[in-house]
């Protein structure tokens, strides 16, 4: 496979991560903190593999894109997984110190 298909079928990748259908607001904290990791765990690589087609030297534009697309799309299912982590960790923790 050459690095051009690479690029592709890593963009692919990371587009079909199909956290939109995941409910993370049924979860527990625990299943959650474990979501997080993973997602953060997948970008990690993600890069790691961009990286390392950048240096085989692939197009440039093909590596900005995939880039951006990793970047855009791991960090808005981050930043939906703390966003319901918090709420739970407020909801359970926080308010029962107030009693």
């Amino acid at each position: 496979m050459d690095e051009i298909e690479e690029v592709q079928n890593l963009v692919n990748r990371i587009n079909s991560r199909d956290f939109n259908s995941k409910e993370y607001q049924e979860m527990k904290i625990e299943e959650l903190s474990v979501e997080i990791r993973d997602a953060i765990k997948f970008q990690q690589e993600s890069f790691q593999k961009i990286e390392e087609l950048e240096t085989k030297g692939v197009q440039r534009d093909l590596i900005k894109y995939a880039k951006i697309i990793c970047k855009n799309s791991t960090e808005r299912e981050i930043l939906k997984i703390q966003e319901v982590y918090l709420k739970k960790i407020e909801k359970k923790y926080l308010k029962s110190i107030k009693k």
